[in-house]
């Protein structure tokens, strides 16, 4: 469980730099250049993935049930990831409408996850994980909200209202292939055992 935390803690940490070092971001890429920052910052995540996931896969093996989620929970979990892929999908496109609406549709996406795992997984590793997620993504938001007001530009321009089609094709797409089979190759479980 220590790999986990470990990991959570320097993934997030990473994720969060913004938040809680405003102006240590500006002042690396006044030093080392946008490149050289963007670099470091990339494999800085990748690395702290890479520990996250394994932490977690280790914590897998070991987690205690804290508590039971009822069988149709997976359900709801299921229709809460296709609104996430959705997110997912129009926060990587030209903003359309979805994104305008929700603003911040990447955050949106990953608070969506979250709650959806903790609603469907009660044991102690994967509430960890989740839970972890789900107050980053709360942070993150009132973080942007409050740049936002300060007058810091940190919402995209509405482009065109095809992105929306092109995220709900894309969302839908990712969904059912995650359902389908790439859930259970990835991270080892079907979402539909249970469900």
């Amino acid at each position: 469980m220590a790999l986990l935390v470990l990991g959570i803690v320097l993934f997030l940490g990473v994720h969060l730099l913004r938040v809680v070092a405003p102006g240590f971001r500006q002042a690396m890429i006044a030093r080392m250049g946008k490149g050289a920052w963007a670099g470091l910052f990339s494999v800085a995540s990748i690395l702290t993935l890479i520990l996250l996931i394994y932490g977690f896969a280790q914590a897998r093996q070991v987690t205690m049930p804290i508590y039971t989620p009822p069988i149709w929970m997976a359900h709801i979990a299921i229709t809460l990831m296709l609104v996430a892929m959705i997110c997912l999908a129009a926060s990587l496109l030209p903003a359309g409408r979805i994104a305008t609406k929700v603003k911040h549709p990447m955050v949106l996406s990953v608070k969506i996850w979250a709650l959806a795992h903790l609603l469907a997984n009660g044991d102690s590793a994967s509430v960890l994980l989740f839970g972890a997620f789900l107050a980053w993504g709360v942070i993150l938001r009132i973080s942007l909200k409050r740049r936002e007001r300060a007058g810091e530009p940190v919402l995209r321009p509405f482009v065109s209202a095809r992105n929306d089609i092109y995220a709900i094709v894309i969302g839908v797409i990712a969904w059912v292939l995650i359902i389908w089979r790439l859930h259970e190759w990835i991270i080892g479980v079907s979402p539909l055992v249970g469900a």
